[in-house]
């Protein structure tokens, strides 16, 4: 009783779950996102910049070189035709490495979801304004799932940033008599491998993050035991109405049956269980046909609509069990069963000549 009171034992149906993807609700993992997208951005950068970290670093040690000196020549064109030089460098590969993020990041979300148009996403919500709702989120068990998780995150970043500048402070000293550009070139490399170690880290905690928002997704949409009576009525149809109809359709079927008896030449009976109805006309049917049949009550109607009709009634039960069996209303007789049938007929015929 308590579970049908309200509670949510079932597993969400497939008409639940495809409502639910139509109104843009769907098990996805932000993290999964911004982490792949992470990994491309500075997997890419670190393979394919090089250009551009040599023209910057270039440019560094070109700056820094000459002291004050060349601090007190420095103009504003000067500094504009460098960073002009730099930018030129940087197109080629920036672009490509935008879209390679872009890409990466539409791709995260089609794997995780598939290709999903949800218009009503579009539509104003004033509803997300609303500082009550807010307060009530603000406080939810979702809310604090998510300053967990971040906190992790926060943690997991500090672990590996610390760890890479201890690393590269040693480096850092060999480098600072080799010049600015070299110690730069050096800095931005480690920057970016920080970047991709960070992103694997993301990637990983992504990965249980998804497992975590496919259980909170299926446990969302879980219904009680009334809904998915409720859901099936909706789409098979309330199960009294549908016997209604069934019986209606039954009783149709029988009718249309007993007015094509009429057109019967012999009624096969074995006496009391089965009747079979045949029709054959010389010159317009190849074998004889079946136009009624039923078992029990129906063979007795029947039987009894055929004695009203003045139709032949022959008792044979191996035949009438064949016949039910192997035809259907409308269908040929088997080959196996004319020469049997044929005999029926020949006998009915004779009786007919004969005034029975």
């Amino acid at each position: 009783m308590g579970q049908d009171s309200g509670e949510k034992t079932e597993k969400a149906s497939p008409k639940k779950k495809k409502d639910a993807r139509e109104k843009g609700e769907v098990h996805k993992s932000a993290d999964l996102t911004t982490a792949v997208t992470m990994f491309i951005t500075f997997g890419a950068a670190k393979i394919g910049c090089t250009g551009f970290i040599k023209a910057m670093s270039e440019f560094v040690a070109e700056g820094l070189s000459g002291g004050a000196e060349k601090a007190r020549n420095l103009n504003a064109a000067a500094a504009i035709n460098g960073y002009g030089e730099i930018l030129l460098a940087a197109l080629p590969m920036v672009l490509p490495l935008m879209l390679a993020a872009m890409l990466g990041g539409v791709l995260a979300n089609v794997l995780q979801t598939g290709p999903m148009l949800t218009p009503s996403k579009l539509k104003p919500d004033f509803g997300k304004i609303n500082p009550f709702r807010g307060f009530k989120r603000i406080f939810s068990p979702n809310t604090l799932v998510e300053l967990f998780k971040s906190m992790i995150k926060i943690g997991v970043i500090g672990i590996i940033a610390c760890k890479t500048i201890l690393k590269s402070m040693r480096t850092f000293q060999a480098l600072a008599y080799a010049g600015a550009g070299r110690a730069f070139h050096r800095m931005i490399s480690d920057c970016l491998s920080m970047g991709v170690m960070i992103s694997l880290a993301l990637i990983a905690f992504a990965a249980a993050d998804v497992f975590y928002r496919w259980w909170k997704y299926e446990k969302d949409l879980k219904m009680t035991k009334q809904e998915v009576r409720e859901e099936y009525k909706q789409l098979e149809g309330n199960p009294q109405i549908k016997g209604k109809i069934k019986q209606k359709q039954r009783q149709m079927s029988t009718m249309r049956m007993m007015r094509s008896l009429r057109d019967a030449d012999v009624v096969v009976t074995n006496p009391s269980h089965f009747a079979v109805a045949l029709r054959y006309k010389e010159g317009e049917d190849r074998a004889p046909k079946a136009v009624a049949k039923g078992q029990d009550y129906l063979a007795q109607r029947i039987k009894g609509r055929a004695g009203e009709l003045d139709i032949s009634i022959v008792e044979n039960k191996p035949v009438a069990r064949a016949l039910y069996a192997a035809c259907e209303i409308g269908d040929e007789i088997p080959p196996e069963l004319y020469q049997a049938i044929a005999d029926i007929l020949i006998y009915v015929y004779n009786r007919q000549a004969n005034g029975r």
